[in-house]
Parts: C-alpha cells; sequence; structure tokens
C-alpha cells in the first residue's frame, strides 16, 4: 500500500513538473514576442481591415482593450509555438504507461492531431475569413458604419478558429473509433447520409447565412470524413489486447 502511494505521489511530482516546463516554454516565448504584440494583432485582423472601405478602421469599447487583445494574441501565437515541446511533455509522462502497439499508434496520430488543427485554422484565416467579411461589407445598409470591437472580433476569430480547428479533426476521431474496435467501418458507411446532413447544419450555425461559408465548412467535413474511414481501412482492424510490451507503469 505505501508503495503504491509513493509511486501515486511521484506521478504527481512528476506532473508537477512537466506542467511548469511547459508553461515556462509558453512564457519565455510570449516574452519574446511581447514587442511584437501590435503587429501580430494587425495580422491576425487584416482579413477584416482588408474589406472594410476606405477609411474604415476598427474600434476599441474598452479603457485598456488596446493593451489586452494584443497581449493575448501574443500569448496564443506564444502557446502555439510552444505547443511541440507541450505535447512532448505530455508524451513523455504518459508513454511509460503504454504498450507498445499503442506508443506506435499514438504518436502519428498526436502529429496528425496538431497538423490538422493548424490545417484548420490556416484554411478559416486565408478562405473563410476573406469570404464571410466580404460577403457582411457588401450587406451592410446604406449610411450604416461597419465597424467592429478588437475584442469581439478576438472573440469571433478565437471561436472560428476552434470550430474549423475541431473540424479538421474528423479523420483523426475516425481512425480512432475504429481503431479501438468502438464503431466498424460498415457502420461508418451507412452513417454517411447523416453526416452529410449533419455537415450542412454545422456549418449553418457556425457561418453567416449564406451559402458559400456554409459549403466551405461542410464540404471539408464531408471530405475529411472520407479520408477518415479510408485511412481507417488502410491501417487495418485493433491489434490483439496484450499485443508489444507492457507498459512501465
Amino acid at each position: 500500500m505505501s508503495g503504491s502511494e509513493d509511486s501515486f505521489i511521484s506521478h504527481l511530482f512528476e506532473l508537477r513538473d512537466r506542467l511548469i516546463r511547459s508553461l515556462l516554454a509558453i512564457g519565455i516565448v510570449f516574452v519574446c514576442l511581447f514587442p511584437w504584440a501590435k503587429e501580430l494583432y494587425a495580422l491576425l485582423a487584416q482579413p477584416l481591415l482588408a474589406t472594410l472601405p476606405a477609411g474604415g478602421q476598427m474600434i476599441a469599447t474598452d479603457v485598456v482593450g488596446v493593451f489586452l487583445v494584443p497581449m493575448k494574441v501574443a500569448l496564443m501565437v506564444a502557446f502555439l509555438i510552444a505547443l511541440p515541446y507541450v505535447l512532448y511533455q505530455v508524451w513523455a509522462f504518459v508513454a511509460p504507461g503504454l504498450y507498445a502497439h499503442e506508443k506506435r499508434l499514438a504518436v502519428p496520430l498526436v502529429a496528425a492531431s496538431v497538423l490538422l488543427f493548424f490545417i484548420g485554422m490556416a484554411f478559416a484565416y486565408f478562405l473563410v475569413f476573406p469570404t464571410v467579411f466580404g460577403f457582411m461589407s457588401r450587406i451592410a445598409p446604406e449610411g450604416v458604419a461597419w465597424m467592429t470591437d478588437i475584442e469581439k472580433y478576438l472573440s469571433f476569430v478565437m471561436s472560428t478558429f476552434i470550430a474549423f480547428g475541431v473540424t479538421f479533426e474528423v479523420p483523426v476521431i475516425v481512425v480512432v473509433l475504429v481503431r479501438m474496435g468502438i464503431v466498424e467501418l460498415a457502420t461508418l458507411r451507412e452513417w454517411r447520409p447523416y453526416v452529410i446532413v449533419g455537415a450542412f447544419v454545422v456549418g449553418a450555425i457556425f457561418t453567416p447565412p449564406d451559402v458559400i461559408s456554409q459549403l466551405m465548412l461542410a464540404i471539408p467535413l464531408c471530405l475529411l470524413y472520407e479520408l477518415g474511414m479510408l485511412i481507417a481501412r488502410l491501417i487495418g482492424k485493433p491489434a490483439a489486447a496484450g499485443e508489444g510490451s507492457q507498459p512501465t507503469r
């Protein structure tokens, strides 16, 4: 009993140490990015600024918003830059408790998850934002100055990044479900019509009420679902229980 308690406490200490290292890495990168916080926000706001009419600009309704919002953007970028190191700390903590075949599957899945999330963010920034903001600028009523608060803009951008980042994780989710034996490939094929309908429902919820932006979310979601089924079929069935070496924890 005492040995189990010592092992649990040692794991807590290790978790604490790795969490501190991760936070320090993010903090160091944030400090390095601090002098360019305004430039980072300007880069983030470029898709909206490019669609504003001549002389249009963004506004700040909060006294400290002009300082806090760029800091939040710099912190977000710092987290993304430090993410590989953070994931390494997570992997170093959980890897000793995994079987060999679980390790072989976990590494590519984690790498694919990060890559797909970044691709989803880039898709939103370079394709979705210009389309959405262009649509908004065209439907603005005559005589209405279309300007947005920088805090609200950051909130919109973050929610959109998360929505598209999670959407692009569909292949990983499908592969995990099949690999763990939770869902059969045949069942996923039967779900295809419902997934297509659900994709358009999601597109209608997370995009403005125009057909183009809804399609820009729904179509990738359907294609990624098909990609996930293809990869799951190539990987094959789950390995038999007990395959590989025993975990060290």
